[in-house]
């Protein structure tokens, strides 16, 4: 099925009222075509990956009216026809909140019905019950810190044409990461921060470059996913490495995180989900 949704006529930046009964109407499925047509990708996708979710404000009652809680994970393919905006999933996590569901199984269930209805494609779920709190480890991404350099900085919108590698050097392979990503939510405005991991192969990438160019997102408004995805692809067609990952932590709003991970290394493994120290 066709999804016509637009951003703007989102639950975002409008009074909503929270309701107490259990509606998978609630989640508002905005289609990925149109940012990345924007982006010249009206084909095969030259990436594949995934949306690692994290939500923190997971509960419902049992059958006998008694409040549970838990942490839960959902993992949504990049090929997903849809994303859903995060405002809406709160929502309609929240319409769980005065629900009577008989256990986790039940719960994990409709989930991944309803989750997977919204996004178009199958989306992995899991949930952490309160027992089990205290096994979650955090972790930091790991990487050449970018953010050692010294730099003036002058422009803050992303500009490709800060991005370039020096092709007569010998192929390397090697990861960098900066925690200065800043972007803006395409509807209210409101900050989105991140740490953010970029693995390659190819012509060593000229890292000063590359660091203004991830700090010129500061002002520049979209969704986390369509981000991770613009920042994949103008590397890609400014620096033509071989291989590579972006991988974007950002911290939480309302109770959710999203994580994006956009990859062409043909062996790629889903990154850790190990949520890090601003998360």
């Amino acid at each position: 099925m066709t999804i016509s949704n637009t951003p703007g006529d989102s639950p975002l930046g409008k009074p909503v009222a929270y309701t107490a009964s259990y509606d998978a109407s609630l989640l508002y499925a905005i289609p990925r075509a149109d940012k990345r047509i924007e982006l010249g990708l009206d084909g095969t996708l030259p990436f594949f990956g995934a949306d690692i979710w994290n939500a923190y404000e997971l509960s419902w009652l049992n059958l006998r009216g008694k409040p549970q809680v838990a942490i839960a994970s959902f993992i949504v393919p990049a090929d997903s026809p849809n994303i859903v905006e995060s405002k809406s999933l709160k929502l309609y996590l929240n319409s769980l909140n005065q629900s009577k569901i008989g256990s986790h199984e039940t719960v994990l269930e409709l989930l991944h019905a309803d989750l997977s209805a919204a996004f178009g494609a199958p989306v992995q779920v899991s949930l952490c019950a309160p027992g089990t709190f205290g096994e979650i480890r955090m972790g930091e991404l790991e990487g050449l810190l970018l953010d050692r350099l010294d730099i003036e900085v002058e422009s803050y919108e992303p500009d490709p044409r800060l991005l370039h590698a020096n092709q007569e050097e010998p192929i390397v392979e090697e990861t960098l990461l900066s925690h200065l990503l800043k972007s803006n939510c395409l509807i209210t405005g409101q900050p989105d921060w991140a740490s953010v991991q970029i693995r390659y192969v190819g012509a060593p990438i000229n890292q000063e470059g590359l660091l203004r160019y991830l700090i010129g997102y500061r002002t520049h408004n979209e969704f986390h996913e369509q981000c991770v995805e613009r920042i994949f692809m103008d590397v890609l067609r400014n620096c033509k490495p071989q291989k590579l990952s972006v991988y974007a932590r950002y911290t939480r709003r309302g109770g959710l995180d999203i994580n994006p991970w956009r990859t062409n290394f043909t062996t790629g493994v889903r990154p850790s989900n190990l949520r890090n120290a601003r998360q």
